[in-house]
């Protein structure tokens, strides 16, 4: 069975950094990050594929950085300069193909952590 475990997020004031780890039980071709504030649809931040493609929602363009440690099955998002807007929870999510940061269709999805902004 697929697990993925999120880690990291914490209530943090604007301008600070925080780094969100998944931890896969398995490698997977494509990893992502998202997040949903409440009352709003669920968003792509970042994605990853296998050859280290990355792409990234624009918002997040230049503060936040995805990145994966593959011995460890383990990707990372390291957000810096964060902002009241960015408190969601984010999702880790995996799929066996490379999908677009506006695809919420994955087929894995984490259970979510939460990541609170004051300003």
């Amino acid at each position: 069975q697929v697990q993925l475990v999120e880690s990291g997020g914490d209530s943090v004031q604007t301008g600070e950094s925080l780094r969100l780890a998944c931890s896969s039980s398995q490698d997977f071709y494509w990893m992502a990050w998202f997040r949903q504030a409440p009352g709003s649809e669920r968003e792509g931040v970042a994605t990853y594929t296998g050859i280290g493609y990355t792409q990234y929602t624009d918002s997040v363009k230049g503060r936040f950085t995805i990145s994966k440690d593959k011995g460890k099955n383990i990707v990372y998002l390291q957000m810096n300069s964060l902002k009241p807007e960015d408190t969601a929870m984010y999702y880790c999510a995996a799929d066996t193909w490379e999908r677009n940061v506006r695809d919420t269709n994955a087929q894995y999805w984490g259970q979510g952590t939460q990541v609170t902004v004051s300003s």
